[in-house]
């Protein structure tokens, strides 16, 4: 389990959240045995203010061996500033779709991946790993349908660049389980099954049977939002990425072996769900709670 709360899951909050609440958040994600948080973003404060101040987080926090803390970083500048703040690990967020990509970085795909480049050659050098995302690989707010073989073109570019693991994100959370299956499938003609991960937002409710099918496909990674944290920004009132209590509970009653502890995994959800004002959107922390 990848936990991207602190970072996808915040950074689309409307209101400030405080250093200190987002370092609380993250130990409890660490006490729940929780073994890979991403924990910030070094952007422009300007385009995602909720990511500000991310180095004074990663100082913050109680290390814990055996979790790796992970930024997402964008290009070299921050990159070098997540190294200063002692990141264990960087990624790098690419998109399938070249409509998307356009929108906005105003640039084409291929573009895109080689301002990663230096980044990731960079890291080599660092012994920093790097993970890659790959953004609407389901479908796109712009184009639609995404061909499964564009998604696993963009993937096999960034594995050849370096990234040590792909995450597949259904951005938009249109994806069924079906098409999810069939482009994990076909990512995995070009990039080894255990290098790739799923990131399934929850927009029309597909998030859990789509990780399903792709735990049934052969991936092993699956990424969650702690209290189902992150709305979605292209579909107006929807939930965002699927809630790690869920996914915990799902793999709970498969009987997968996380060494995540599902009672200390809700009470962090509930602690942030409190300090953002509103009920957790993850059903098991309602259930458990009610």
């Amino acid at each position: 389990m990848v936990e991207v709360g602190p970072r996808d899951g915040l950074q689309n909050e409307k209101q400030e959240i405080s250093v200190a609440t987002r370092v609380a958040l993250i130990d409890r994600l660490s006490a729940a045995g929780l073994p890979v948080i991403e924990a910030g973003s070094f952007v422009s404060p300007k385009w995602v203010p909720q990511m500000a101040a991310s180095e004074e987080v990663l100082a913050g926090i109680q290390r814990r061996p055996g979790v790796t803390y992970s930024a997402l970083t964008p290009n070299m500048k921050g990159y070098e500033r997540a190294l200063q703040a002692r990141a264990d690990e960087v990624a790098v967020f690419g998109a399938a779709s070249e409509s998307f990509t356009q929108k906005n970085i105003n640039c084409s795909i291929a573009e895109s991946l080689e301002r990663f480049r230096p980044l990731l050659q960079q890291a080599r050098t660092d012994g920093i790993p790097v993970r890659g995302y790959v953004s609407c690989v389901l479908g796109c707010p712009y184009e639609g349908d995404i061909a499964p073989e564009k998604v696993a073109e963009v993937s096999a570019e960034l594995l050849e660049m370096g990234c040590y693991e792909i995450s597949l994100g259904d951005t938009i959370g249109v994806g069924t389980p079906e098409a999810a299956r069939r482009m994990i499938e076909t990512v995995a003609s070009r990039v080894p099954m255990e290098r790739l991960a799923v990131h399934f937002h929850d927009t029309y409710g597909q998030a859990l049977a789509n990780i399903y099918a792709a735990l049934q496909a052969g991936v092993a990674v699956v990424d969650s939002a702690v209290a189902g944290l992150g709305g979605c920004p292209y579909a107006r009132g929807a939930s965002g990425n699927v809630a790690s209590e869920d996914v915990l509970y799902m793999l709970d009653g498969l009987g997968i072996e996380t060494g995540v502890d599902l009672k200390r995994l809700v009470a962090a959800g509930d602690f942030i769900s409190a300090e953002l004002g509103r009920e957790s959107n993850s059903r098991v922390a309602r259930a458990l709670g009610g």
